[in-house]
This record gives C-alpha cells, structure tokens and sequence, in this order.
C-alpha cells in the first residue's frame, strides 16, 4: 500500500511533487475561485502565514467538479489567487475529487471521517483535511468550517 505522503502529485506549475516533500503536518483543501467560499482564501493564507515557521504547509487543489466553480487555466488560476487573495501556499493542478476520475490522493483522503463519523465523497469546495507528517488524517472538515474556526485551530496546533 503506498503512503498517502507518495502518491505523485503535480504543481500548478507542471512540477512534479508529494505530500512527502513538505516536512510538517499538511491542511489539503480543494478550492475553487468563483464560489460563495471562495473568501475562505484570505483565511487559509492567514493559517499558512501564521503556522509556516511552525512546519505547517496548507496545500490548495482546485477543483472544477461543483457548478464548474474552478473553469480556469492554471496560469488564470494562479493569478487569481496571488492578485485577490496574495495566495503564497502551494497549489496543485486542477483534479477531480469525486466520481470515477478521482486523483488517487482523494481516493485516500475520502476514506477519512468528519467529526460526525461521515466518510465519502468531498461536499463541495473547500473542505479541509489535516494531515499530521506522516501522512495521517488527523481530522476532516466539511466546507463552511471557516479555516480560523477554533476546532481547526486546535487541531492544528495538537500536530504541530
């Protein structure tokens, strides 16, 4: 079985990568730049400002499966989230995270519960996994959790 910090990812860049190539416990959100969420981008870039020195790496993987929220190139994508939102975290190609062409690691991260015992398929855009450093599902929050919600904060801070 392949560890969930190697399945083989690409950058929005066209890089090849893994969750494996960040050294610290990883939030993997699926995002999207015209969704009534899409705000939650200035929160995510505050948790990653704040916890980058502490070896969080927040990790956005845009999505175009709910509505066709994520219709962009990479490059249009890109610049959205730099000149709206001054995004520095990583992003990643555009994937799906549902139905029969889901990204392997999705495939991994659905298996994971939310707080209610809830496993499967992603809602919609910006739900929102915590992984510790080995790759571990910590905890799985569903989209309207607010990225400084406490319960993300505290789960946060308990893996780094």
């Amino acid at each position: 079985m392949t560890s969930i910090n190697a399945i083989p990812l690409t950058t929005l860049q066209g890089a090849d990568t893994t969750l494996g190539a960040f050294t610290g416990p990883v939030l993997v959100v699926n995002v999207a730049s015209k969704c009534g969420l899409t705000p939650q981008y200035s929160g995510l870039e505050k948790i990653a400002e704040d916890y980058r020195d502490r070896g969080l790496t927040v990790v956005g993987v845009p999505c175009n499966q709910f509505m066709g929220q994520e219709p962009g190139t990479a490059e249009e994508i890109e610049t959205f989230c730099s000149t709206t939102y001054g995004v520095t975290f990583p992003l990643l190609e555009k994937v799906d995270v549902n139905g029969g062409d889901r990204h392997p690691l999705y495939v991994e991260l659905t298996q994971a519960t939310d707080d209610s015992g809830e496993a499967g398929d992603v809602q919609w855009n910006f739900e929102k996994f915590l992984l510790d450093a080995d790759g571990t599902v910590v905890r799985r929050f569903r989209p309207r959790t607010e990225p400084d919600a406490a319960e993300v904060i505290e789960a946060i801070e308990a893996v780094l």
